[in-house]
Parts: structure tokens; C-alpha cells; sequence
């Protein structure tokens, strides 16, 4: 043995140990899982070329980490929860197949694969005895963890009693508890406006809040579960044939299943699936995922093929890793712009990184107070998240990095574009800048104004919209529809535009004055007031005029519009250029008045419906519409009560429920055929 592979692999042993209980223990990670991951794989193949190294305390023979001190009991679990492998590549993953088919014969190719969505959550195994929740347990060491039974009962998701029959008289059932990425947000805005600190990503913060103390602190979090595999007792007999029935039978029992699962029948569509779920479909799940896990699907055959001796991970499964959404980089600069209502945002100039395929140099930092919480200082070394086209965002600096002489963040006192002292309303986080005449104000409200879910003005993009505050022909919406401003002539004048361009952009603008009061009360950007809302007034008033004439109180008693909603309204309507915006509004030709929902005797009168999946041509507010319009009801979960599913691509675990269920499911053609409309 060489001294240095030996000083390397302790060095490695001291490393990855270190990591790993900071990540499982201490639920602060001390590194990105991308730099861990390459670490352990030097490791391993240090290990591979010479065995001698490989010590029994080596962190590649270990799950997690080691149950220390803790006010928790400890659990032996039922069978040991296993790691997986990892693969980086579609080329690993072939050969992952290829050394499979050398243990158990070809057959393994033609076997079929399980493909589920890697949940980035902190596992767990849930043991029910006669059908009955009795343990929870964290993974622990992987043979034994520590008992959380008091706050896994506190998620909602999780059965107490497993529904329907056929389960075995004892079952580990093992699964992931996660929270979602809106729910996460939402618990950090919440620690913010109270004063208590940020957490630093969602899985950690799931990790920590099942290890709590006191239970009715876990049930203030908003944690949730997906299952995954089974465990039975070594004399019991196997009850799934496949991995495929096993998330089947999971989901027919009450257990929840992540969505956009997968049997295929050859590797090619998997590397297919995998490329897809990373490219397109990542960016928009609710929850973290940091890669798929691929199964043999027989049952029968993951027995055959076992686990590779000494390594405690099994030959039949394995992780097909995605890309980093987190790394590390520099926070050169904290720079601050100015909203469309006035609120100053805070933002990272960063040290130009790569991630998820796709180099970073700015990142979100939401407010003042939250960069408070966080500590950011200008030089730190930060830890930076991107997923899919999601605006990156600053999770929090690595102290231990800190270089000396960084001084905490000061948040400006005066508005960075226009200088008017910023002001902060009682109860909130945010600051403003008051003056409605403020060019970074009026800028972002006019790209807000023309924005797809508000005006739908095509063609109308940032850019242009900017080129046109910067000509003078724009100064607020109204603007845009005076002729005599926003015209071909003033258009072909300015860069980049034709005359077929310029003539094709006045005609989207006029287009635009058709967009019903709801859409109009949206982008005009009134504080508070998002699309809901923006209907339910739209929707209750009628008119423009109506709501502008209406006292706090009226505003305040229409259902679903809340205090602070019905005083933002009120206020925006007593001010002299809001009235006289909307008369310019109006003597343009744009649409002041909503048209009434009505009563319907639909086909769908009566029903309640679901919709799940993407619908091969209607978006999810597209058929809601027809639905309502039809008479029929849309909510969100899958129950008793559900008269139809409405089933597209990648349906997921509300078709199993439904299912299970004996609800009606139908496709989008069949929804059309019942309301009298055609694809």
C-alpha cells in the first residue's frame, strides 16, 4: 500500500463522515451534495483498486449515519433500509444494466424497469401491524434509527389504519417525508416576519422537524409523505410480485405515491424519461427531486440479484442522478431595484457558476429582513439553488468560509431610483418607495400590465416595453392605446422595428381592449390584489365603475377578499390619478365591465370533477372552464364525493386513487363529447 492512497482515503473517511452526520444528525449540510457524491465515488474507486483500504468504519459499507445522543428511542428496523448507487449518466446507467444481466442472465433486460421520481426528502419506514400505524422511524444507520411514531402522526397524508385488505399481518412500508417548495417559502416568509431564522433548504428543514421534541411543534409544519417500498419479516411471504404492484397496492391502501411513475421495457426508454423528467419536467413539480430511481420490476428477480457484498446496495436498483441545483459561488454585490407597487427587492450579484447546465451570475434575495435573517455579507461564500427556470435563489452563506472584514448588509433608506424616503407599513417585511411617479415603479408596472396573464399584449415583451419607456411614447398604461403616442410611424422609428412588426404590435394593443374587467383590474397592479382576486371583485361588482363608488365595508364582504385586500382596493380607487387613469382607460375603449357567470344546466350540472396529468390540447384553466360552464364543479383531491377524473399524460397517483376509488375516469376527448364540444 502506497502512503498516499492510504492519507487520501483516511482523509476521504474523515471527510465524508464528517458530511454525512452534519447532513443526517445535525440537518446542516456542510457541503453540496454534488461535491459529497464526487467525493465518495474517489473513494470508492481508491477502495476498488486497492481493498486493503477499505476500513470497516469506511463510509461506502454505511447508510446515513450513526444514531448518536439524542432525547429520541432507538428502532431496529424490521430489514435494512439500503442505499442506492448512483448514476451519472445514461452510460453508467448501461452499466448498471449490463453487470446485472452478467449476474442473473439477459433476462434481466427484457424484465422490465420501475422508474420513479427521486423525492429529495429525508426518509422513513412506517411499520403497521394488522393494518394498524404502531412505529415510525427515521433511517438512522440503516438498521437502526430513532423512533419518531408522536410526530409522523401529525402528517395527514400518513394512514393510521391502512384502507382495503391484503395487507400483510406486519409491513415496514418506506418512504420519503418532504415539504413542497410553496409550502417551504411560505413557512420561511412566516420565521421572517417573526423574527426567528430561515431554514436553509426544505429537505433539512423536514429532517429537523421530525426529530422535534414536542409534537405540536411538528404539527405546525407542513410536511408531507410519499411511499416507496416495503419491508416484511424474513419468514413472511412475499406479497408484490413487482415493484410496478407494489406502488399499486401502496396507493390502494392509503398510502401516498409520487406522481409520473413508470414501467418500461427497455433501458433506451428510461434514458429517454430520465432526460425529460431533467430537461422539462423538474422545473415544474411542487417538490424537490434530485434525480429517478430505476428498479428491476420483478419482485422475484430483485431477490435473485441481491446485494453487492460489503457495499450494502442492491444490484436490482439504482439512482439515476440529475444535475446539481445547488452549488457554491461568491456574493460579489447585493444590488436593489424597485417594483411595480413600489417594493424595493433586494438581489445577489454573484460570482458566475454553473448550474443545472446553465451559468448563474444573479440570484433573488426577496427582502431586507430576510437577508438579516440569513446573514449575507458581500465576499461570503453562499449556496445557491436552481430549479428549472425558477429565478435563483441565495439559500445561505457557509459560514466557515467567511473571509475577514465582512461587514453585515445595510438596506438602503431612500428609494435607489428616484431618492423619496422608503417607508414600511406595520406588520410587514417589505419596504416601499411611496412615489407613484417613480421611474422604477412605473417601468415594472407597465411590464406587468402587458404581461401574459394580465393584458395578453403579444409581442409587448420587457424589452419592448423598456425601449418604449426610454423613446417617451410610454409613461403609464394608457399610454399604450393613445394613437397619437404609440402609432406606426413612432414605432418604425425606433430600432428593431418594421413596419409589419410596429403594425402587428398596435394591432395586439387594440386587441387588448377586449380583455373582460378581471383581466384589466389584474394589471393595473393594485397592491394585494392577485388574478383571484381580481375575479371575485370582477365577478361580484360587475363593472369598474361599481367597484370605484364601493365603501371598505362592501369591498370587505365579498367572499374571499380579506381586510387587507378590500383596503388596498378602497385606497387605490380614492386616488386622483387612479380616477383619472381609468377615465383615459375608458375613453380608449378598453373593457370596464365583467360578464356575469350564470347558472348552468350543463351536462356536468351537479358533478364534482378532477382534472390530473397534461390534457393533449386544453390547458388546466381551459378545462375548468368547460367543466364550470357546464355545471359542473373542479376541485383539487380525489375522493368518494368525485363524480369524474379527468385523466391526461402522466397522470400519477390521483388516477391510482380514483382508481381504487371506482370513480369514472375519462380523457379529454371523451370531456369534450359529454359537454357537446369537439377536440
Amino acid at each position: 500500500m502506497s502512503a498516499r492512497p492510504a492519507a487520501r482515503a483516511a482523509e476521504l473517511r474523515e471527510l465524508l463522515t464528517r458530511a454525512s452526520r452534519a447532513y443526517y444528525l445535525d440537518d446542516r449540510p456542510i457541503m453540496p451534495d454534488a461535491e459529497y457524491d464526487r467525493l465518495f465515488r474517489e473513494l470508492e474507486a481508491l477502495e476498488a483498486a486497492d481493498p486493503s483500504l477499505r476500513t470497516a468504519d469506511s463510509p461506502t459499507l454505511r447508510v446515513g449515519a450513526d444514531v448518536g445522543p439524542s432525547h429520541l428511542a432507538k428502532h431496529a428496523h424490521l430489514a435494512p433500509m439500503i442505499s442506492l448507487a448512483n448514476a451519472m449518466s445514461d452510460e453508467e446507467l448501461q452499466a448498471w444494466e449490463d453487470r446485472a444481466a452478467k449476474e442473473a442472465g439477459e433476462a434481466v433486460r427484457a424484465a422490465g424497469y420501475s422508474v420513479e421520481l427521486k423525492i429529495d426528502g429525508s426518509a422513513v419506514s412506517l411499520t403497521y401491524r394488522d393494518g394498524l400505524l404502531v412505529t415510525a422511524a427515521t433511517r438512522g444507520n440503516g438498521t437502526i434509527g430513532e423512533d419518531i411514531t408522536a410526530n409522523i402522526r401529525t402528517i395527514r397524508e400518513v394512514p393510521l389504519r391502512l384502507d382495503g385488505t391484503g395487507w400483510p399481518a406486519v409491513i415496514e412500508i418506506r418512504g420519503e417525508v418532504y415539504i413542497s417548495n410553496d409550502a417551504f417559502d411560505r413557512m420561511n416568509d412566516e420565521r421572517v416576519a417573526a423574527g426567528e431564522p430561515v431554514f436553509a433548504n426544505a429537505r433539512n428543514s423536514a429532517a429537523g422537524t421530525l426529530r422535534q421534541k414536542d409534537p405540536r411543534e411538528t404539527a405546525k409544519r407542513p410536511l408531507q409523505f410519499f411511499g416507496y417500498t416495503f419491508a416484511v419479516p424474513d419468514d413472511a411471504a412475499l406479497p408484490f410480485r413487482s415493484q410496478t404492484e407494489v406502488l399499486d397496492r401502496l396507493a390502494a391502501w392509503g398510502i401516498p405515491t409520487a406522481p409520473h411513475r413508470k414501467r418500461f421495457t427497455a433501458l433506451a426508454e428510461v434514458h429517454a424519461w430520465a432526460h425529460t423528467v431533467e430537461h422539462e419536467l423538474r422545473a415544474a413539480l411542487p417538490f424537490e427531486i434530485d434525480g429517478l430511481v430505476v428498479k428491476v420490476d420483478p419482485i422475484a428477480l430483485q431477490v435473485e440479484l441481491g446485494i453487492v457484498e460489503g457495499q450494502r446496495v442492491p444490484r436490482w436498483a439504482i439512482a439515476r442522478k440529475f444535475k446539481a441545483t445547488i452549488e457554491e459561488t461568491t456574493l460579489v454585490a447585493i444590488h436593489v431595484n424597485v417594483g411595480r407597487t413600489g417594493k424595493l427587492n433586494p438581489w445577489a450579484e454573484l460570482a458566475p457558476v454553473e448550474i443545472g447546465g446553465v451559468t448563474v451570475r444573479n440570484a433573488t434575495l426577496h427582502n431586507a429582513q430576510l437577508v438579516a435573517q440569513k446573514d449575507l455579507r458581500v465576499g461570503d461564500t453562499v449556496q445557491v439553488r436552481r430549479a428549472g427556470d425558477v429565478i435563483p435563489q441565495v439559500i445561505g452563506p457557509v459560514p466557515e468560509k467567511r473571509p475577514p472584514g465582512a461587514v453585515p448588509w445595510v438596506p438602503p433608506t431612500t428609494c435607489p431610483v428616484c431618492g423619496t424616503a422608503v417607508v414600511r407599513e406595520e406588520g410587514e417585511v417589505d419596504v416601499y418607495c411611496p412615489n407613484v411617479a417613480c421611474d422604477g415603479r412605473r417601468l415594472e408596472a407597465l411590464i406587468h400590465f402587458a404581461s401574459r396573464n394580465a393584458m395578453d399584449i403579444r409581442g409587448l415583451s420587457e424589452a419592448r416595453v423598456a425601449q418604449l419607456v426610454e423613446a417617451g411614447l410610454v409613461r403609464d398604461a394608457a399610454d399604450f392605446y393613445d394613437r397619437d403616442r404609440v402609432n406606426v410611424e413612432a414605432l418604425v422609428a425606433l430600432e428593431g422595428f418594421a413596419a409589419k412588426s410596429a403594425a402587428q404590435l398596435v394591432a395586439a394593443i387594440d386587441a387588448s381592449k377586449a380583455q373582460p374587467l378581471a383581466r384589466l383590474l389584474f394589471a393595473l397592479g393594485l397592491r394585494h390584489v392577485g388574478e383571484g382576486a381580481a375575479e371575485l371583485l370582477a365577478q361580484h361588482f360587475g363593472t369598474m365603475d361599481k367597484l370605484a363608488k364601493a365603501e371598505l365595508a362592501e369591498i370587505e364582504a365579498v367572499r374571499g377578499v380579506g381586510p387587507i385586500i378590500a383596503a388596498s382596493v378602497h385606497a387605490w380607487f380614492r386616488h386622483a390619478w387612479a380616477r383619472h387613469l381609468v377615465e383615459r382607460l375608458r375613453a380608449a375603449g378598453l373593457t370596464l365591465s365583467q360578464p356575469q357567470a350564470v347558472e348552468s344546466d350543463g351536462a356536468l350540472k351537479g358533478l364534482t370533477v378532477v382534472l390530473t396529468g397534461t390534457l393533449p390540447t386544453l390547458s388546466r384553466q381551459q378545462a375548468t372552464q368547460l367543466v364550470e360552464q357546464a355545471g359542473g364543479r373542479v376541485t383539487d383531491s380525489v375522493s368518494k364525493k368525485t363524480s369524474l377524473l379527468v385523466a391526461g399524460a402522466d397522470a400519477g397517483s390521483k388516477l391510482d386513487k380514483a382508481r381504487t376509488l371506482g370513480v369514472t375516469v375519462i380523457d379529454e376527448e371523451e370531456l369534450l363529447r359529454r359537454i357537446g364540444r369537439t377536440a
